[in-house]
């Protein structure tokens, strides 16, 4: 059997394309000119069950007449498409334009979820992108304590995880973003179109200017401005999980690093944890607590 991957940017792409060559299926790659790592090309190379068609943004018929072409009737989306791509880059072809003409708003849920309708129409059934990767999502628990020096978020930071998560649902729930930053139970970041690493380092260089405030004769001493940044990343109340899946990878820790954030709080279930082992031991070597609630935790 076939599998369409509509491909966006990163690793989360070459992940489901090895786990689905693992299953057995040949694997049709939309790539998108805009977001996709050229790598995918090499893959493609080494392995004659890779077929790769490059697309831009905006072209969904031809994307519907690869798959056609193909004999593609399960497809999965997998990789980032930025935000601010889709709302400005994007040149859509007559099928697209009419598509963005019928949205009663203009955010990714409707956006994708009227596309995942289209490409529907056409026989082509768009599924979870998690259906290959389930090992990844991340299990309920404080995940750091697996592995050597990990730790367990302390009470300032589980306060602070208690009061993002209320923020970041709120959030979430209406397609802002999904990840908030939160020192002293106060909101210091929130998530939009910039996505969660940008969102991370915003807060850190707030934290700073904060600091260098503090740092003039006539200032409190710094040490009563000192703050833990926590992040914290929820999934959409109604996600769904055949796009736009919550996930960290080791680039979201190293943000955290460079921002001076100290715990990670993921929605268990819902995320998926790209290099998990890499990830963790170096969340642990930061000194960065990542736990993963239940959802409506």
């Amino acid at each position: 059997m076939k599998l369409g991957l509509i491909a966006g940017n990163g690793r989360f792409p070459f992940l489901l394309l090895d786990a689905a060559r693992a299953q057995g299926f040949a694997v049709v790659v939309a790539a998108i000119r805009e977001e996709t790592d050229p790598e995918i090309d090499q893959r493609a190379a080494a392995d004659g069950h890779i077929t790769v068609h490059w697309l831009s943004l905006g072209e969904l018929s031809r994307l519907i007449e690869v798959f056609h072409k193909e004999g593609v009737e399960k497809a999965v989306m997998a990789g980032q498409v930025r935000h601010k791509q889709i709302f400005s880059s994007i040149r859509p072809d007559w099928r697209l334009a009419k598509l963005l003409l019928n949205l009663r708003t203009r955010n990714t849920d409707m956006l994708l979820g009227a596309v995942a309708k289209v490409l529907g129409d056409e026989g082509i059934e768009l599924i979870s992108s998690t259906a290959f990767l389930e090992p990844l999502l991340a299990e309920e628990g404080v995940l750091t304590e697996t592995v050597a020096g990990g730790r367990a978020p302390d009470d300032e930071e589980r306060k602070n995880i208690e009061y993002g998560l209320g923020v970041a649902r709120a959030l979430a729930g209406f397609d802002i973003g999904q990840t908030v930053v939160v020192a002293a139970q106060a909101c210091v970041a929130v998530e939009a179109m910039e996505g969660t690493d940008a969102a991370i380092e915003r807060a850190g260089q707030l934290m700073r200017s904060l600091e260098d405030d503090a740092s003039g004769p006539a200032s409190e001493p710094a040490s009563t401005l000192e703050r833990q940044l926590t992040v914290v990343k929820v999934a959409k109340p109604s996600q769904d999980m055949r796009f736009d899946v919550p996930v960290i990878g080791i680039d979201t820790i190293e943000a955290m690093v460079r921002a001076g954030a100290s715990c990670l709080s993921v929605e268990a279930g819902r995320t998926l944890l790209f290099d998990r082992d890499s990830l963790l031991e170096r969340a642990a070597q930061a000194g960065i607590a990542i736990v993963a609630t239940p959802r409506g935790y």
